[in-house]
């Protein structure tokens, strides 16, 4: 379970309509977001937590959220999650900002039978990386995801192979009557590669990922984020059209991970690279993998390609994590920090993270299950 922004104002009876439309590198204006219109996430339609949180605009109105794997029940009301289902995999939910400002969810839970299961393939489970739209059609990356034995949880788990969901019509209310096309990348994407997508984007005809290497395949013994990149046009036959950035700043079309340009060094399995056109930069947002996720880090760059600052901590502490808070707890650690821009205003950015226990999460006195506020999107407004 581990798991931009210049301006104008819509008047339309004086009242200001929300945007899911966001600055790119072109520099063209959206509309603006709403300081009033900010994610939360409520236990209701069964969802009771999950983790990922990442986000995309479907439209001007709505935004799809993507959960990894997800407490559910249909019982409404409750207080913790003792005895409650756990569905592997990805769920869904669908948000919009209604004309006062108020932020509303609605969570689409897939049932099989009496049985929750994962929105993708419920036979396989499959994790959601960042979304993306190119060319009307949407693109959700999926982790193909093991479980291993031996392995104490949350980590008792291995990333086995990558697919992409492929969904050409989302207009209908429910994500469940998307036509959904599976492409399987697998052996399309150099196996040094653990997972293909922690950050998407679409930029200049290409979709650009930043792709975290496998443990010790970086050439000194660690791992970091790479910056992999296929042609829009290719994205039905990418066999042979992955290309991955060099330290010489050249695309090769074969992974030599020793020659790679590491982006981040950390190695980061989820965070969002969006461009802010009032800066002229891309900012990346994350939580640090080192410690408990401690630390919530940006970094900055003019380019896709880098050079990326050093990453630099906002001044905002992580509650769930810190001794001095009533939400700590020993075995809590936070991940999955990342920026929803579309809920920005001026220069506040929105910012979402979850965080998890390494305590047994079946265990039924276990602090994941006795604590709902916990393995459930947090978020932060943070001036920038």
């Amino acid at each position: 379970m581990k798991k931009t922004i210049s301006a104008f104002l819509v008047l339309c009876l004086s009242i200001v309509f929300i945007s899911c439309q966001a600055w790119s590198p072109a520099g063209k204006p959206a509309p603006i977001t709403s300081r009033q219109c900010l994610p939360s996430f409520p236990d209701q339609n069964g969802w009771y937590g999950g983790d990922g949180a990442y986000s995309i605009c479907l439209d001007e109105k709505r935004t799809l959220w993507l959960f990894g794997d997800t407490f559910a029940s249909p019982q409404a009301g409750r207080k913790d999650r003792i005895g409650m289902d756990v569905i592997l995999g990805t769920t869904l939910a669908v948000s919009v900002c209604l004309l006062d400002g108020t932020f509303s969810i609605e969570y689409f839970l897939k049932k099989k039978g009496e049985k929750f299961v994962s929105s993708f393939d419920a036979d396989e489970w499959l994790w959601p990386q960042d979304p993306f739209i190119a060319g009307g059609v949407l693109y959700i990356p999926l982790l193909s995801v093991q479980a291993l034995t031996g392995n104490p949880a949350p980590f008792n788990f291995r990333v086995a192979g990558h697919k992409i969901a492929r969904i050409s019509d989302f207009s209908a209310r429910d994500p469940h009557l998307w036509p959904v096309e599976y492409l399987d990348w697998t052996d399309f994407i150099a196996p040094e590669i653990e997972a293909l997508a922690p950050a998407s984007i679409v930029h200049g005809g290409y979709a650009y990922f930043f792709s975290l290497l496998r443990h010790g395949t970086d050439g000194a013994g660690g791992r970091g984020n790479i910056l992999t990149r296929i042609s829009i046009n290719a994205m039905n036959q990418p066999d042979g059209r992955f290309e991955y950035l060099g330290r010489d700043g050249r695309w090769n079309k074969k992974l030599i991970p020793g020659d790679a340009r590491i982006i981040f060094p950390d190695g980061v399995s989820e965070l969002s690279v969006r461009y802010h056109a009032e800066d002229g930069l891309w900012l990346a947002v994350y939580l640090s993998p080192a410690g408990r996720g401690e630390k919530l880090l940006f970094s900055t760059s003019k380019t896709l390609e880098g050079p990326w600052s050093a990453p630099v901590p906002f001044d905002k502490t992580i509650g769930e994590v810190d001794p001095g808070s009533p939400l700590y707890d020993a075995d809590t650690f936070c991940y999955a920090g990342k920026e929803h821009q579309q809920f920005s205003s001026g220069r506040d950015l929105v910012v979402t993270y979850v965080c998890n226990s390494v305590g047994a999460p079946d265990h039924p006195q276990s602090f994941l299950r006795q604590n709902l506020f916990l393995y459930r999107p947090q978020v932060l407004i943070i001036r920038h």
